[in-house]
């Protein structure tokens, strides 16, 4: 799929200014619907089809700035996550709002360093990697199609683009359809279920009907889609039945204990899980990192010589370490502003001494985790709060270590704690993205450094984006947990990782946290990351250590669909081994399952816009009983019909 011209449009103006248009748009979306439901959406995908759409009215259009576009708006897309911590400060009292210019020298000095961090672990993580990077890959086939039906005129290499295209375009109608379906509520988008095992245990089930986790599933593949069920199976049918049946005996409703118990205890065993593979998977990677940080420095010679392959140049050393130094001044002016009116302010050097160290490593710890994850199983998928649990867990314990604190300024320093892992969180953010948008950009010919400076622009714009937008949200509506502004409407957005997040630092440092549940789950980690180690020995089947761990911690909603979609990619595989052209046939698999997602993400677009304009889309009641059939019978039956028509297809 790589491109070999060497002189073609790249980072150009237009691309960069279209790429802020979009970011504007989507980061507002992701936002809400973040602080709403605690999800956010991929935003490569469709940046990518309206820069396809637009440019395409252009002279010259090629798909190396097309892939500019989809990485500065994906980059302030993901941006958006840091509203899963940011929030806390109003929801402890700390804020009353969010002023500007502090909160967008969070976003954007924790940003850019996760450019930066993320740079020496593109040849680990992403030239030499087998990792599936699920997103990567879908915005690629989405740039290769839209690039080849616009160049191909006639014969046999227009009929392959045309169906390519063609694929594309019936994953992504079938998604978004049944994505409106949902909505109007005639179709149930998903089915839950709760019940008793035994006397006083409880279990359930919840299953998503979503296409784009199906899709996200095949391209992920059968090893982590094994892996995800059996960290489901963990906690569906071991944790939260022997926890709710260790319970005393309540009149409780059984999905509200199911669900409690899920919340509250079992998703931090999920946490401790992926916390040690994540360790696990950094003592792996540490040696293809350093290669990639020599590799860096290396390239940035031969690009100083005239000698280096545009498509392995990165950004150069000089300029990573400018960026990362002035990063970090703002970084150190920002905690020092904070700490002034506070409780804490005698204290103001020893926090900041402790907190800067912490930034900086923990950021790039973060960095690799989250990147990993990423590419794993996608940026929309990744649980990257799973990862604010644990730098939250980390900071308030080291805060609390090192500061001499009363009960008076606990307070203070709670807020300091969400304030210093909001930097963190902003890096995060940032890495959970940018290898996903390397690898797009590896699959298509790009040049890295272009990528790399356009993910800057893009933490830039979007970390102008979120402030004014978290501010108007916060006077409308304000946070579940936090004060209630007044004339704000009467229902508060729930913002659930914010809160869980907030009271995650107070129980640290007001010594009230249980932490039996994260030291199950780091010592079921240890069991996993031996298991998967002697499947690898054996050359079986392999139980990635981290995915174990994302199901666990993910709803099972978000995870069942991605193991089904596992499946059913493994069965189609091995089907189209046996038809006529088997790369051919592999390769329409990818396409519908990219359409998957690009249709349901861009209905998502739409559906965040038409609730804020608050335009009802429900026909029918909440309480509509043939939904949840309907809704079923509608997933079964798309499936069913785009595979089929792949199989016909690949004969």
């Amino acid at each position: 799929m790589n491109r070999q011209a060497e002189s073609v449009r790249e980072l150009s103006l237009r691309g960069i200014i279209l790429g802020i248009l979009i970011t504007t748009v989507f980061t507002a979306a992701n936002v809400y619907l973040g602080l709403k439901v605690g999800l956010t959406f991929a935003t490569s995908i469709p940046a990518a089809v309206i820069s396809m759409a637009v440019l395409s009215a252009f002279k010259g259009a090629t798909i190396l700035e097309n892939n500019i576009v989809q990485t500065v708006a994906s980059a302030a897309g993901t941006l958006s996550a840091i509203i899963f911590v940011l929030p806390g400060l109003v929801i402890v009292g700390a804020w009353t709002g969010f002023p500007f210019w502090t909160s967008f020298l969070i976003c954007a000095s924790g940003g850019i360093l996760g450019v930066l961090f993320t740079i020496p672990l593109r040849r680990a993580m992403v030239t030499t990697s087998d990792l599936p990077y699920p997103e990567g890959v879908a915005a690629a086939e989405v740039l290769e199609v839209g690039s080849r039906a616009r160049e191909a005129m006639s014969g046999s290499a227009a009929s392959e683009s045309r169906e390519g295209l063609l694929a594309v375009v019936y994953g992504s109608v079938a998604s978004a359809a049944l994505a409106v379906f949902e909505a109007t509520r005639v179709a149930a988008g998903e089915v839950t279920q709760f019940f008793r095992v035994g006397q006083n245990a409880v279990s359930g089930y919840d299953m998503s009907f979503s296409l784009a986790l199906v899709g996200a599933g095949y391209l992920v593949g059968l090893s982590v889609g094994m892996a995800m069920l059996l960290g489901l199976l963990i906690a569906w049918a071991g944790a939260v039945p022997v926890l709710t049946a260790l319970q005393a005996a309540s009149p409780a409703d059984i999905a509200d204990r199911a669900t409690d118990i899920w919340t509250h205890q079992v998703r931090f065993i999920g946490a401790g899980t992926i916390g040690v593979a994540a360790i696990w998977t950094l003592l792996k990677l540490a040696g293809p990192v350093v290669s990639g940080v020599i590799g860096t420095a290396t390239a940035s010679r031969a690009r100083s010589s005239g000698t280096a392959d545009r498509r392995d140049t990165d950004m150069s050393i000089g300029w990573i370490a400018l960026l990362a130094l002035a990063s970090l001044a703002v970084i150190v002016y920002i905690l020092f502003v904070f700490l002034q009116p506070t409780l804490l302010v005698s204290q103001t050097a020893k926090l900041i001494v402790t907190a800067v160290p912490f930034i900086f490593f923990g950021g790039f710890i973060v960095a690799a985790i989250c990147g990993y994850m990423a590419g794993l199983i996608g940026a929309s998928n990744s649980p990257i709060s799973g990862v604010g649990i644990l730098a939250i867990l980390t900071c308030a314990a080291l805060l609390v270590g090192v500061t001499d604190t009363t009960a008076a300024s606990r307070g203070a320093l709670v807020a300091y704690a969400l304030f210093t892992t909001a930097v963190v969180f902003a890096i995060a953010t940032i890495s959970n993205n940018n290898l996903q948008d390397l690898k797009t950009g590896q699959l298509v010919g790009a040049t890295p450094s272009a990528q790399q400076w356009a993910l800057v622009i893009g933490v830039i714009a979007g970390a102008a984006v979120i402030p004014p937008v978290l501010n108007l949200l916060a006077h409308a509506y304000g946070f579940a947990g936090g004060p209630h502004p007044v004339g704000a409407l009467a229902k508060p957005l729930p913002a659930p990782q914010a809160n869980l997040i907030a009271a995650l630092a107070q129980g640290v440092i007001e010594q009230k946290l249980n932490v039996l549940m994260l030291g199950i789950g780091a010592a079921l980690g240890v069991v996993v990351i031996v298991i998967d180690e002697l499947l690898g020995m054996r050359k079986w089947l392999r139980l990635p250590p981290l995915a174990v761990g994302i199901g666990i911690y993910l709803p099972m909603s978000a995870t069942l669909p991605v193991v089904i979609g596992s499946v059913i990619g493994h069965w189609y595989d091995g089907r189209a081994e046996r038809s006529g052209s088997p790369e051919h046939a592999k390769r329409l698999g990818t396409l519908v399952a990219s359409g998957m997602i690009v249709g349901e993400s861009l209905f998502g677009v739409l559906l965040a816009g038409l609730i804020v304009a608050h335009v009802p889309l429900g026909l029918v009641p909440e309480d509509f009983a043939p939904a949840n059939w309907i809704g079923l019978a509608a997933f079964v039956i798309l499936i069913v019909v785009l595979y089929a028509w792949m199989l016909r297809r690949a004969k």
